[in-house]
């Protein structure tokens, strides 16, 4: 990978680290916030990225609230096991209350 990949990656890292517990943000607002606007696809291959990185990359969702990234995490229900422990109700694959869940790195930060 180029050095400016690694960089834009661990820019998301740092990030996501800062997702509150029990709150949920979106692969565009990060992308959003790095000054990267068209860039979510790439938070996305990111958090692909992110599993020996100490991320909380569960709390990473589309934005829609669909947890799009789920095939990535080990078993069948992880993601949402993961969230679901942070008091996140999920359907169906959907955070319920996303509205109310959601952080936006923008204005929080």
């Amino acid at each position: 990978m180029k050095e400016q990949t690694l960089s834009f990656f661990e820019s998301v890292y740092e990030v996501v680290r800062l997702v509150p517990y029990g709150r949920v943000t979106t692969y565009g607002a990060i992308a959003n916030y790095l000054g990267a606007v068209r860039s979510a696809r790439m938070v996305g291959y990111a958090m692909n990225n992110s599993h020996d990185k100490q991320v909380p990359a569960h709390r990473v969702v589309n934005r829609k609230g669909l947890l799009t990234g789920k095939h990535h995490f080990e078993g069948t229900n992880l993601m949402q096991q993961l969230l679901e422990n942070e008091g996140i109700r999920v359907e169906n694959n959907q955070i319920q209350n996303f509205e109310n869940l959601f952080w936006d790195p923008s204005k929080a930060l």
